[in-house]
């Protein structure tokens, strides 16, 4: 018989999967507040461990799909994600040196921003990739190195820096740097599980519990982005208010863990 906490595994999986084919994007955020939460993993740090383990694996396999599709434009996500990669192992070995409780304060109030960013209107690019000249390595480098130490710090895939990112350094379409993108997402999420699992900070079993949920629910994600694809704004707004709300939850509770706002700075 399944156990209580791994079906709540397979259905937190599931639920960003949903989020991530329907809006392409964001989802993973709601990955570490899930595991804590519902889950009931106790420890932030082994939250964000195992987060970042099955939003590597999940990235990993989108990337296959995007590919086989050729919305990958290889050379500017090789630049972004290997500019980050230094950055995703230096963010990730400064968010286990901070205090638990402290550090989802601060990401929770990436989440604030991860929402804001999320109901922001995209630029859509150029017609095609433009080809890389010093100028782009460039800014893709710069991008690159700051997305991966954001994403390393909190555990988070960071799409919803990468893809704006690619776009203002390239030009190219929005639908190349999602693509692109999940090459970054990949490497920056398993170099920060790696990293945390040195570290004994990753439950296995409940990752790969996850990554089940998450297959699944991304399927039936796709299948109503078809569906919805005029309501996408809509989808979006909702989204970023859901992520606002439990950003708030994390923050008020957080708080009282602690003793009260002021303990908090």
């Amino acid at each position: 018989m399944i156990a209580a906490q791994d079906f709540a595994a397979v259905c937190s999986g599931a639920a960003v999967g949903f989020s991530l084919g329907v809006i392409g994007g964001g989802g993973s955020i709601l990955a570490v507040p899930l595991l804590l939460y519902v889950v009931g993993i106790a420890d932030p740090h082994i939250a964000i461990g195992t987060s970042a383990l099955a939003v590597g694996v999940n990235a990993l396999v989108n990337l296959i799909g995007h590919a086989r599709a050729r919305t990958v434009h290889w050379p500017s996500a090789i630049v972004f994600g290997m500019a980050g990669l230094a950055g995703a192992a230096t963010g990730s070995t400064l968010g286990k040196s901070v205090d638990g409780t402290k550090l989802l304060v601060i990401f929770a109030l990436v989440m604030i921003a991860a929402a804001v960013a999320m109901v922001r209107p995209r630029s859509a690019g150029s017609a095609c990739p433009s080809p890389l000249d010093r100028s782009n390595v460039l800014r893709l480098s710069g991008f690159g190195a700051g997305a991966g130490l954001a994403s390393g710090f909190f555990g988070i895939g960071g799409g919803f820096m990468i893809v704006p990112g690619i776009v203002l350094a390239t030009g190219m379409p929005i639908l190349n740097a999602i693509g692109s993108s999940l090459f970054s997402v990949a490497i920056f999420s398993l170099t920060t599980a790696v990293n945390y699992a040195l570290s004994g900070f990753v439950a296995w079993p409940i990752a790969a519990e996850f990554v089940l949920g998450g297959a699944v629910g991304g399927v039936g994600g796709i299948f109503a982005a078809v569906r919805l694809a005029r309501r996408k704004r809509l989808l979006c707004w909702i989204f970023a208010g859901v992520v606002s709300v439990v950003a708030v939850y994390i923050l008020v509770t957080t708080a009282r863990a602690l003793g009260g706002v002021s303990a908090i700075v």
